[in-house]
């Protein structure tokens, strides 16, 4: 190699030691000013040292990936079109399709099923000044039609005049509609604040309650005493309201209300032009709910299966899911502008909106959720993937928590043994951590936006807890000794 050179150096058959020809150990070259990987391994810690390779693993595996993308698609693929991509077309489209289906299908069989959730969508109306005003205004109706305060005032004035008190039976006769008119007043002002007092709103959650079942046999087409249909109108029975104001109007001194006998009259709810096709509809979406959840997740499942590259269907069908909902959303929209134009001039605008909302209170909170868990597993499954950008923000998310256990590593702060195993199983637990949560949100009773936020936010913090607590394992570089070798007798005394 001297010869070679042209500077003085070993040669080859030379016992001192060097770099010769003949020499298996790795070590730097004669011509080479770069410093070889025994200098850069020394300059690095078994931390680093181990993040080291595995990047450069990490990042010899994407090119392979990326050149055999290449191969495949100047080969196989430009020869012949595969059918898993259209399959998994079909069958994820079909997925998003069912959804929105079964989202309504569950919401309709909770409303009519489950008498909690049934109340707790009607419990709001009665909260609602529209809501209020118009049960007033039905309830006052009912009790001065009853009260004929008009021909009270002409009979009392018809006896004055037999009596020969003919001026006070003219004066009482010619106030009579002033009379008739403070009495409705104050019949009106009374069962206003019967309506928006909280025993009221006790009365119309009871009656609401009990009356459950009765709604349930008007849609499955058995009927009802309480709940009715008439000229085309989903009505309530006003009975129980009525007899709550006729007691408070008594007990506020006024006994003309004593006269009130027990009557049921009823007031319009929603209307009901193609009830028939409502309820054969509902008996289908009923029963036929658990089917179409299972179908709707089994076509998705199958079409991210069957695809060629999965991590991408996965990202469609997130997608997809979370479109399908919005959709539904804008449906609803329309459908409340539609429902509002075509109730009789006698229902209130106001009322109908605040009935109608609260009706649809819990599907918009149901699609509302379906819509973010389709985003997010549409950015986990991203996020997860092989493009630049994906890898670059893992990058970035992991340099948190390796900056975090360096530095506590550099105080003697460390995980050890723990450490070690969690980042040999680091794959494992990340998957464990996620199946976990997603096990919480599908036995949670009813989850909300909120939980769904709260649960991700939590994933996010155990999987950062695993990069955290996960030490790598140093392996020596190839031009390390072991530590017991590199120690000096004065380091080895010390220790």
């Amino acid at each position: 190699m001297s010869a070679v050179e042209g500077e003085p150096g070993p040669s080859v058959e030379s016992s001192e030691p060097g770099p010769s020809v003949g020499n298996s150990e790795p070590g730097p070259s004669v011509g080479n000013s770069e410093p070889g990987p025994s200098a850069e391994s020394s300059e690095l810690s078994q931390d680093e040292r181990a993040e080291l390779e595995r990047l450069r693993s990490e990042t010899a595996e994407l090119h392979h990936q990326g050149n055999g993308d290449d191969h495949q698609g100047n080969g196989k693929a430009r020869r012949h079109l595969s059918w898993r991509t259209p399959v998994s077309i079909v069958l994820i489209v079909l997925g998003c399709i069912l959804a929105p289906v079964a989202v309504i299908g569950s919401w309709a069989s909770l409303e009519v099923s489950n008498t909690n959730r049934y109340v707790a969508t009607v419990e709001p109306l009665i909260h609602d000044p529209a809501i209020q005003n118009y049960l007033t205004v039905q309830i006052t109706d009912q009790v001065t039609s009853r009260l004929n305060v008009t021909g009270v005032v002409n009979q009392a004035s018809a006896q004055l005049n037999s009596k020969g008190l003919t001026r006070i039976s003219s004066l009482l006769s010619q106030f009579g509609p002033q009379i008739a008119s403070a009495v409705n007043s104050f019949v009106y002002s009374t069962v206003h604040s019967v309506v928006s007092s909280p025993q009221f709103a006790t009365i119309w959650v009871t009656v609401n309650r009990v009356t459950h079942q009765a709604m349930v046999k008007v849609l499955s087409g058995q009927g009802s005493t309480s709940i009715s249909i008439r000229n085309g109108q989903i009505v309530i029975d006003l009975g129980p309201f009525i007899a709550a104001a006729k007691t408070d109007l008594i007990a506020h001194g006024f006994k003309l209300a004593s006269q009130i006998p027990p009557v049921h009259p009823t007031v319009a709810l929603f209307q009901a032009n193609d009830l028939e096709k409502a309820q054969t509809l509902y008996r289908l979406i009923t029963t036929g709910r658990i089917v179409l959840i299972i179908l709707a997740l089994v076509f998705l499942a199958a079409g991210v299966w069957v695809a060629r590259h999965r991590r991408r269907a996965l990202i469609g069908a997130g997608l997809g899911l979370a479109a399908s909902m919005l959709i539904l959303g804008i449906g609803l929209n329309i459908g409340r502008g539609i429902y509002l134009s075509s109730i009789p001039k006698s229902f209130p605008g106001d009322a109908a909106a605040a009935a109608y909302d609260a009706l649809i209170h819990f599907l918009r909170e149901t699609l509302r959720v379906v819509l973010l868990v389709g985003l997010v597993v549409a950015i986990g499954a991203f996020f997860t993937g092989p493009s630049r950008a994906a890898v670059q923000t893992r990058s970035w998310l992991r340099s948190g928590p390796d900056w975090i256990r360096h530095y506590g590593e550099r105080r003697g702060v460390s995980t050890g043994p723990v450490g070690q195993w969690t980042y040999l199983h680091r794959r494992g637990l990340r998957v464990g951590a996620v199946a976990l949560f997603a096990l919480i949100f599908v036995f949670w009773g009813e989850p909300t936006v909120l939980v769904v936020i709260v649960l991700v936010i939590l994933l996010l913090v155990v999987l950062g807890l695993i990069e955290l607590i996960g030490r790598p394992i140093a392996e020596p570089g190839p031009g390390d000794e072991p530590e017991s070798a590199n120690q000096t007798p004065e380091s080895a005394t010390q220790t």
